[in-house]
């Protein structure tokens, strides 16, 4: 078998696990490359000599960042780890060869007082006006998105959801009386996402009184959609939009550029923790595969980590 009829089973193997296009074309164009390079110098993709290797690790690196040179080599070893399942090869070559150590990025987190501000900035929902219904049209609108964007803020935040898990949310996943919401995250893994009372109320309001106005001015020919977050025409708002949605909100809130939308589903993380969450159970809510991806919270959960200090360490409180 060939090195290209072998990474275009490797890119089918990843469409059949439900991996997003993003990671099959990403993966895609490092193994392909890959393959080139090895091929240009005729050496055998199934057995690469271990100098081989380093030679192409030293190409790799070449003006490349080292998260982005470990992203790369995930994506070999990936490959090699499939092909060795289907025989192909005797194993990973690459799991002799010492990859650069990634430096740890702590992610930012919002303070509790600047989910405020993001939710603040919200323009606040028309009062006295009467159903949006039979308010003027304009304000109307208005008065949907507004119901809207709150929804979608106080879901992410109150549910630890990646963007992709809010632009895929549809009416058939919210249960509002349970305060639940099912989500379906990577590998197509489904787990609950749970919803506070703001949560409840700011999405209770939007179905009951924001989303009918949305679904109005959708084409008449198009029948309406399952999804729960709906743009000005009633299409379903995807993950591009809720990007810019949010970071306008952000830049009206006065939040600092780098505050994404996965911002608050670090901050979901963290003051969870800082509540006295138990990690595993964070794990749970965040649909993490390993105990390790969440630990990182812990380094960014500074009250968190001096509670815990100071109830196990026998001189944590005595006087001096």
């Amino acid at each position: 078998m060939t090195g290209d009829e072998a990474r275009e089973r490797f890119l089918d193997g990843l469409a059949a696990r439900d991996a997003s296009p993003h990671t099959r074309r990403a993966y895609a164009t490092v193994v392909g490359a890959y393959l080139a390079w090895l091929e240009a110098r005729s050496i055998d993709w199934r057995r690469p000599a271990r100098a081989d290797l380093r030679t192409y690790l030293a190409h790799l690196g070449d003006g490349v960042a080292r998260t982005s040179v470990g992203q790369r080599l995930a994506a070999l070893r990936s490959f090699y780890r499939f092909t060795t399942r289907r025989g192909w090869t005797d194993g990973d070559p690459w799991g002799a060869i010492a990859t650069p150590r990634m430096p740890r990025r702590l992610p930012r987190v919002l303070e509790v007082e600047e989910v405020e501000r993001l939710l603040d900035a919200i323009d606040q929902p028309v009062v006295g006006g009467g159903p949006p219904s039979r308010a003027p049209a304009g304000r109307a609108l208005a008065t949907a998105l507004a119901l809207r964007d709150r929804a979608i803020v106080e879901t992410a935040y109150a549910a630890g959801l990646r963007i992709s898990e809010l632009a895929a949310a549809s009416l058939g996943t919210v249960d509002l009386k349970r305060g639940e919401i099912r989500v379906l995250g990577k590998g197509r893994k489904e787990r609950i996402g749970l919803l506070g009372r703001p949560a409840r109320a700011a999405l209770e309001a939007y179905l009951a009184d924001g989303r009918p106005v949305l679904v109005a001015r959708a084409d008449p020919a198009l029948a309406p959609g399952p999804e729960v977050f709906l743009n000005h025409r009633g299409r379903p708002l995807g993950v591009r939009g809720l990007r810019l949605r949010l970071d306008g909100l952000r830049a009206r809130a006065g939040l600092p550029l780098g505050v994404s939308p996965h911002t608050l589903r670090h901050s979901f993380a963290t003051h969870l923790l800082d509540g006295g969450a138990d990690l595993r159970v964070v794990q749970e809510l965040l649909g993490h595969e390993s105990l390790a991806t969440t630990q990182i919270y812990t380094h960014v959960s500074p009250t968190r980590l001096r509670a815990a200090y100071e109830a196990a360490h026998p001189r944590a409180r005595q006087a001096h």
